[in-house]
């Protein structure tokens, strides 16, 4: 099973997802060693990046093993998106860009962005245009869900919007922005997609919890590849699984818990790097839960590391856990991450009454990174 992007090989053909507040520099790093085809930045946004915003220029890092300096961009006005995509590719060296017309958060939607942009077909394709026409080279991506709700599915035109735009691959989160992250994910919209989507790879996203999972979203729905979200969460090592049984090799036994301790050691030394201490301890805070899901720690063990705020005694508290203690199977399918949904999802006024709405939306009017 091979995936290109491009000229870029993928393989194998899974992509660590753009997660905000989780894919910074290190965790795709820990996330790509441990088996991941290719690890895409946290959503930047394309305005804040011409405007060289501190916060996104610090979002936009690497680490010298990446497969492909690959970011995710949002806009929603064709001239920001350009000159982004310009920005990236001319004097950041990106190798890859990702357009984000799936996030659901309402301080995206409310401008026009993310999931709410596909229901604006015309714009849409002008946003594409201007970021495959300013990357040259570089390929562009899409990644998108069903549509805004029930009643506006949009995924079969946006996917032949961007083929017809210049697109190299597609991938579906196969909910609605209104469900955001509750109910099941559809993956047959994924394979009927893939059915009438020509030319270009579409890959599989939602609901892959464990590596027969991913195998079996491949086998129902034909796609090219897979991209891992919540299911990546505090467990680089998932990739290390996928690797494997997608290749047909057995699935290797769980890390105990001491190599998970050595993988937190290196996220949060590798958020120092970037990051005053304190700032990193609080960013390492969200992970402390997920990394050790499935270990059995105590519920005052784990309060006592949200309680540190300097990275000496964070580190410190890790040196008092058993590194023997094994990982509990029935935990590969423990839901982590957002669990929220369903609720309405908010556009700007007119939205959803025609493209006359779109020419009413402001660039970007407010700074929005990592949403």
């Amino acid at each position: 099973m091979g995936l290109t992007i491009g000229t870029i090989p993928i393989d194998p053909p899974v992509v660590l997802a753009p997660m905000a507040g989780v894919t910074g520099r290190t965790y795709r790093t820990l996330c790509r060693e441990a088996g991941a085809g290719l690890c895409v930045t946290e959503m930047v946004h394309a305005r804040a990046l011409v405007e060289r915003n501190a916060k996104t220029l610090t979002m936009i890092r690497f680490d010298e093993g990446a497969v492909a300096r690959s970011v995710q961009l949002y806009a929603v006005a064709p001239g920001s998106a350009g000159a982004a995509a310009r920005l990236l590719v001319g004097e950041f060296g990106v190798e890859h860009i990702d357009l984000n017309f799936g996030c659901p958060a309402a301080k995206v939607t409310r401008r026009g962005g993310g999931a709410a942009l596909p229901v604006q077909p015309g714009l849409l394709r002008a946003v594409i245009a201007s970021v495959v026409a300013a990357a040259g080279a570089v390929p562009v991506t899409v990644k998108m869900r069903l549509g805004l709700d029930g009643d506006h599915p949009t995924a079969a035109e946006s996917a032949r919007i961007a083929r017809e735009e210049g697109v190299v691959a597609v991938a579906l989160h196969a909910r609605t922005a209104e469900q955001l992250y509750s109910g099941r994910a559809d993956w047959s919209a994924i394979a009927r997609l893939k059915e009438t989507l020509e030319g270009i790879p579409v890959l599989g996203n939602g609901d892959i919890w464990t590596p027969e999972d991913a195998v079996r979203m491949v086998a129902e729905t034909g796609c090219d590849g897979v991209v891992i979200g919540r299911g990546a969460l505090g467990r680089p090592w998932f990739f290390r699984d996928l690797a494997d049984v997608l290749a047909g090799r057995p699935r290797r036994p769980a890390p105990a818990l001491g190599e998970v301790l050595l993988l937190m050691r290196r996220h949060l030394e590798g958020l120092c790097e970037d990051k005053q201490g304190d700032q990193a301890v609080r960013d390492f805070r969200k992970h402390v839960g997920w990394y050790l899901s499935g270990y059995g720690v105590p519920v005052e063990d784990r309060l006592a590391l949200l309680a540190v705020g300097r990275p000496d005694e964070l580190l410190g508290l890790l040196d008092r856990f058993d590194p023997a203690v094994p990982f509990d199977p029935a935990a590969y399918r423990e839901r982590r991450g957002h669990r929220n949904g369903p609720y309405p999802v908010p556009v700007p006024a007119g939205w959803l009454d025609g493209p006359q709405a779109a020419a009413s939306v402001a660039d970007d009017g407010v700074l929005v990174s990592g949403g």
